[in-house]
Formats: C-alpha cells, sequence, structure tokens
C-alpha cells in the first residue's frame, strides 16, 4: 500500500525547505501531496523544480486580505486532508497543519525556526503531534517537542546539497553586496520595520567601490529601481555565494547568505535563536537594530568587506563542522511516523490473543 503524506507550502522559503525531501521521499514510494498558497515566487519555485501541486489559495493584498486567505487556505487544507486520509502532514509553523491532523487523524508534524511568531506558534506548536526545531530555538513546547543540531536552511544549502554557481558577471570587479528589503506584510511582521534612509545607504556602499543589487518584495524608489536585482529566483542562492556581503531585513538571507560563507549584516529588531546562534558561532553573521541609522550600518558593512575570502571560509568550516543534514532529518521524521503507524495498525489485527 502506498503511504500518503501531505505537504504545505505558505513562502518562498518552505519551497526550499522541503523540495529535497519531497523527491527522496517520493523516490521511497511514498505519495506526497504538495498544497501550496501563492506568495511572492513560491508557486514559481515549485514550478521549477517540477513539483507537482495543488495550488489552494492566491495572495494577499493587505493585512485584512491576510486574514481573509489564511482562513481560505486553512478550509482548503482541512477538507483535502479528511478526503486523502494521509499517514502524515508537514509544515512549516503552520496552524491550519495542526488543526487538520486532528480532524482528519493524520500525524501532525511542524518544522519551526521563528519564535517571535508568537500568535502562530501558540495556535499551531501545542496543537501538533511532533515540533521540530533547531537546538538553539529558544522556546520550549512540552514532550512533543524535538530538537536537532542544525538549521532550516540546512535542508538546501548543506554542502550535500549544494554546489554553488558563480555568478562572477553581477558585479564584475567590484565587491557585491546584495541589499535585501521585506515587505513586512507577514503576520508577525506588522507595525515593524527595518533600514532607513535606502538612498544614502546606497550612495555610501557605492562609494566603498562596491557594486549594490537590491532585492525588494515591495517597489523601489525611482532612483534606486536599475539597481534592482535581475536573477531568476532559483538562483538566488547562487548569487549569495558569489557575493562580498550581504545587507539587509530578512532573518532567512541573513542565515543562508552566513552558511554559504558570505557575510550578513542583519538590521532588524527581530531577533531569533538561531541567529545569535551562528553570529555566536561564526561571527558570520552581525545583528543591528532596526534604529541603525544608514551612517553606523555603513561602518559594519565597510569593516566586513575589509575582512579577507579565507577568513570567511575558515568560519563556514567551523560553523558547519557538527551541524546536519536538515532534508535527511524531515525524511527520518516520515518514515518514524509511517513505521509506528503501521506498527500500531499491525498490533491492532493482531489483537491481545495474537500479543501473548
Amino acid at each position: 500500500m502506498t503511504e500518503q503524506v501531505v505537504v504545505t507550502i505558505q513562502h518562498p522559503a518552505h519551497v526550499h525547505f522541503f523540495r529535497n525531501a519531497i523527491g527522496e521521499l517520493r523516490d521511497r514510494g511514498y505519495d506526497v501531496c504538495v498544497l501550496a498558497r501563492e506568495k511572492d515566487v513560491a508557486c514559481e519555485l515549485l514550478d521549477h523544480y517540477g513539483i507537482d501541486y495543488r495550488r489552494l489559495s492566491g495572495a494577499p493584498r493587505s493585512t485584512l486580505g491576510l486574514l481573509s486567505v489564511q482562513a481560505r487556505y486553512e478550509y482548503e487544507i482541512l477538507k483535502r486532508v479528511r478526503h486523502l486520509e494521509p499517514a502524515a502532514i508537514l509544515g512549516i509553523g503552520e496552524p491550519a497543519v495542526a488543526h487538520a491532523g486532528r480532524v482528519g487523524d493524520a500525524e501532525s508534524v511542524l518544522f519551526t525556526d521563528t519564535e517571535h511568531a508568537a500568535l502562530q506558534n501558540a495556535v499551531s506548536l501545542p496543537l501538533a503531534d511532533r515540533v521540530y526545531t533547531p537546538s538553539a530555538f529558544w522556546d520550549e513546547y512540552g514532550p512533543h517537542h524535538r530538537r536537532y543540531p542544525g538549521y532550516h536552511e540546512l535542508a538546501y544549502l548543506h554542502p550535500d546539497r549544494f554546489d554553488p554557481v558563480e555568478l562572477a558577471a553581477v558585479g564584475g570587479d567590484r565587491p557585491l553586496v546584495v541589499l535585501r528589503l521585506v515587505s513586512w506584510t507577514a503576520a508577525h511582521d506588522v507595525g515593524r520595520s527595518g533600514l532607513d534612509d535606502l538612498k544614502r545607504l546606497v550612495a555610501g556602499l557605492e562609494r566603498f567601490g562596491a557594486t549594490v543589487r537590491i532585492s525588494a518584495e515591495g517597489r523601489l524608489p525611482p532612483a534606486l529601481a536599475a539597481r534592482r536585482l535581475a536573477v531568476a529566483p532559483h538562483r538566488i542562492h547562487d548569487l549569495l555565494a558569489s557575493a562580498d556581503l550581504f545587507l539587509g531585513e530578512s532573518a532567512t538571507m541573513s542565515l543562508e547568505s552566513a552558511l554559504l560563507g558570505t557575510p550578513a549584516l542583519y538590521v532588524s529588531e527581530l531577533r531569533a535563536g538561531v541567529l545569535e546562534d551562528v553570529e555566536r558561532r561564526s561571527r558570520l553573521l552581525r545583528w543591528l537594530s532596526d534604529g541603525s541609522g544608514p551612517g553606523e550600518v555603513l561602518s559594519h558593512a565597510r569593516e566586513l568587506l575589509a575582512v579577507r575570502d579565507s577568513t570567511w571560509t575558515r568560519r563556514r568550516r567551523r560553523l558547519l563542522e557538527d551541524r546536519i543534514d536538515t532534508t535527511a532529518l524531515v525524511v527520518e521524521v516520515v518514515e518514524d511516523v509511517v513505521g509506528a503507524e503501521r506498527a500500531e495498525a499491525t498490533a491492532a489485527r493482531i489483537g491481545p490473543e495474537g500479543r501473548r
């Protein structure tokens, strides 16, 4: 009998987190149903990697719209899980996964590394059958909470999974700085902000002799529009590996850069255990509060750009030496869930007489 597994996708980063595991599980004979919500380039990435999926809802256009989209998305997941009756349903911090697991009698498995998503965590993690977090995660969720020595991003950036293609032409002979701006529309981002005075910041970086390329979820000021990245979404990690510095408001891309050996200057009020762990263990990541002015940010950027590449290579090697391949963990978790279900079903068929 083919075992059914459901994987939910709500963000482009979730595509990367699950894509290798989806492929391995399908190779092992599992029927993996991928349910996706439109968010930025999530569906574009699924198409690129040839992952079959069902699109359940569109992208929200406002904070109020986010609530409507989430409600629709959760309803659709509940309906499909009741129909499919999967052995396991997987997601990243997604309330619908925990709720569907209860209604559809599937093992709900949630992965998360984001402590500041407080409301989402409160309505999902306590209800999930299993919760997996990096060991650096600050919070505790009881006996169903398991920790592993690694980071979400090593599901796709572990050296066994990713060999970057150098994109030297992007920056030419000049140091390449990738500047990332987020939209601040996620539920846990409302009321928050990041970098200020972008024109002054970009001008200062270019005075250092850097080439600046901007990745932005929203519109850019006309004066900066020509610096927007012209790289396909699936090549963004090649770009980060080729860069000399990452500067931005995205915690995920800051971690990705550090794990690839590119120093990251993360500017935000949002903190997380994994960010502090990478900063402490490797100094490949440096955090500045969102109150840091352009002058302070530029001073740190200049300092990081002056460090030799060999130093970053050495620090990356030290950072990764005892971290696991997170994709292998995801596959192992599914195998464990299915194995436990099979054992339970066998025991039920045998009955107490047969177990004597």
